[in-house]
């Protein structure tokens, strides 16, 4: 019996996962759940027109991939046809959400291109499977379909093909 209950919640979490080459479940994040910096919410619908590169973080791995980070700060990629969204795991941690926000709105001013979003609740853990306590990447394309993930540390190499994937698909 408990292998067919652990067959069916393994079934049912994949079933919900991310999936490359489909365009993710919406999720919307807002009040009790989150939102941007500013405090509104955020919705994942704005993950089209324009090809995005989305980093869901613990707090306690936000240097994880930091190389990837500054990569990207020099590649200069243009504005108009890319754009970057980190979304924070505030749930992840035990620091207080208040010493969180204000290190967010200090990473706003080094990085003013990138929406930063709180989840407060891990509802993308949840909702898109995504790895809790750790550094995910997700790139989407034009249209919305995800087109890259990484559940934790990119080495040099994925760092290049990350780097070529979002050129190729401008």
């Amino acid at each position: 019996m408990k292998k067919i209950i652990l067959s069916f919640i393994v079934f049912i979490g994949s079933a919900v996962a991310i999936e490359l080459g489909v365009v993710p479940d919406n999720v919307i994040l807002s009040d009790k759940s989150g939102g941007k910096i500013d405090g509104v919410a955020w919705n994942s619908n704005m993950l089209k027109g324009k090809v995005h590169i989305l980093f869901y973080v613990d707090p306690d791995e936000r240097n994880l991939n930091e190389p990837l980070s500054q990569a990207l700060k020099k590649r200069h990629f243009d504005r108009k046809k890319y754009a970057s969204v980190a979304i924070i795991n505030l749930a992840a941690t035990w620091l207080p959400n208040v010493i969180l926000e204000a290190k967010l709105k200090s990473k706003q001013k080094e990085f003013p291109d990138t929406i930063y979003v709180k989840d407060k609740k891990k509802v993308l853990v949840s909702r898109w499977n995504l790895e809790d306590n750790n550094s995910d990447i997700l790139i989407f394309d034009k249209q919305g379909k995800l087109i890259y993930k990484k559940f934790g540390k990119l080495s040099e190499k994925e760092i290049v093909s990350v780097l070529e994937l979002i050129e190729k698909n401008l």
